[in-house]
């Protein structure tokens, strides 16, 4: 059996509705927010990772380049 509701009781759900409504938007905007954001932040650890690669390499290259100079020192 249905209850008829009163206009205040409708109120009352129309703006619960509505609250639920906006933090629901909030959510779908902060969630899109925080996609952006890990996208950037992996795209800034992609290219911090190539730096390093770079980077490490070259110490490599100049430590072999070291080695050779070091052994071709005369001694004594």
């Amino acid at each position: 059996m249905l209850y008829p509701m009163s206009v205040g009781m409708e109120s009352l759900m129309d703006d619960e509705l509505k609250s639920l409504e906006d933090k629901i938007d909030l959510l779908i905007g902060l969630y899109q927010e925080t996609r952006e954001e890990n996208a950037r932040l992996y795209r800034l650890l992609e290219n911090a990772e190539a730096v390093n690669r770079q980077l490490a390499e070259r110490m490599q290259t100049a430590a072999e380049r070291l080695k050779v100079l070091l052994n071709n020192l005369p001694e004594g």
